[in-house]
């Protein structure tokens, strides 16, 4: 895995735990999701191309996560 895709895994899995996962695990869910959104690189009309296999990376990279 190289840094960057650690550090966006990273980020993902911070923001999942930053919420109260405990009694609202969807919040977590939703947090993970917005970060995994922020990682991805945008055009300057916001629009970005997203394929599944992207997901799957970070997927992949956040199950390597240590």
């Amino acid at each position: 895995m190289t840094n960057h895709k650690q550090e966006r895994a990273q980020k993902v899995w911070e923001a999942y735990e930053a919420e109260d996962t405990y009694n609202f695990p969807k919040d977590g869910v939703a947090a993970a999701i917005r970060a995994m959104a922020d990682s991805f690189v945008y055009d300057d009309n916001g629009m970005v191309w997203v394929t599944a296999n992207d997901f799957y990376e970070i997927a992949k990279d956040l199950e390597a996560l240590k």
